[in-house]
């Protein structure tokens, strides 16, 4: 649905090693790193990430990341505690969303709600 999505943190060099580490298990690699910023994307998608740099306080964002399996999630949840983020959401099914729902949460640097989500296939 998005061919992009832009936001901004206040303390780039550690978002940006943050985010590399948690969206590695997920596929997503660099695409370009310039003065404004990075933008990340998987190689097989049109969709990417740019995180910007700012002076200013961020407000907080939700940001929800696909899975391919329940093992990504994992890895992404284990990348992102390695990588400094704080529990928000151990990996597992979330009956409230959907019974085919499977997904983990951290904060992020700036407080970000970081998600990697997993939909179980149909029967």
């Amino acid at each position: 649905m998005f061919d992009h999505v832009v936001f901004s943190v206040s303390h780039y060099e550690e978002a940006k090693a943050f985010f590399l580490k948690v969206l590695a298990p997920l596929g997503v690699e660099v695409v370009s790193e310039g003065p404004l910023g990075i933008e990340l994307c998987r190689p097989d998608s049109p969709s990417s990430l740019c995180i910007r740099r700012t002076e200013q306080k961020t407000h907080h964002l939700h940001l929800a990341f696909t899975a391919h399996s329940r093992q990504q999630v994992h890895d992404f949840y284990v990348a992102a505690l390695q990588a400094g983020g704080q529990d928000n959401g151990a990996p597992g099914w979330r009956p409230q969303y959907s019974g085919k729902y499977y997904a983990a949460f951290v904060i992020g640097p700036d407080g970000h709600n970081i998600e990697a989500a997993y939909h179980e296939p149909g029967e």
